[in-house]
């Protein structure tokens, strides 16, 4: 009975490699040959070697003495931080009172009292909106557009209102 190899004392090393797994290992030895690691015939032949392996072991084995990845160390020194013009610009923040503005006409056919507030809220957003440099335009000019369908809608509702009581009250 023969000594096992080192890549063959593990279970992976003799389970069956795909195409994809070649395509690794060939990669490496690509980069090797381009890094100089490997000259031309050597390079050639762990090319064929490669394409035929029907294992991870006979893989491993043809790049088991090359780096596959970046090498520790190799990038030593200060890492220098990235000019300010090539970053994203800071998000902004959005105005407080444009969200609550949107949340108070969201409520309005629910509570039907946070029409008024939406409105207020809107407004002040808006005026709040022309002088910083926040976000929100959308947000207020939802909330006062709700707030205004809201005080629209229960005006016309006390007008019906008073309207049946007029003519149920007159003979």
């Amino acid at each position: 009975m023969t000594a096992l190899q080192p890549w063959q004392q593990s279970g992976q090393s003799v389970m069956r490699a795909s195409h994809a797994d070649r395509e690794r290992a060939v990669d490496v030895l690509k980069a090797a040959y381009a890094e100089g690691r490997l000259n031309k015939p050597e390079y050639e032949q762990r090319m064929g070697r490669a394409y035929s392996a029907a294992t991870y072991g006979e893989l491993n084995m043809l790049v088991a003495d090359l780096p596959q990845g970046p090498v520790p160390g190799q990038f030593v020194g200060p890492v220098a931080p990235v000019p300010a013009t090539f970053l994203p610009p800071p998000p902004r923040p959005t105005n407080s009172y444009a969200l609550a503005s949107l949340i108070c006409g969201i409520a309005v056919p629910f509570t039907g009292v946070s029409a008024i507030p939406a409105v207020i809220l809107g407004h002040l957003a808006k005026s709040q909106l022309r002088t910083s440099n926040e976000e929100g335009d959308g947000l207020a000019t939802a909330g006062l557009v709700l707030g205004w369908l809201g005080i629209a809608f229960g005006v016309a509702i006390v007008l019906l209102m008073v309207g049946m009581v007029a003519a149920v009250s007159t003979p």
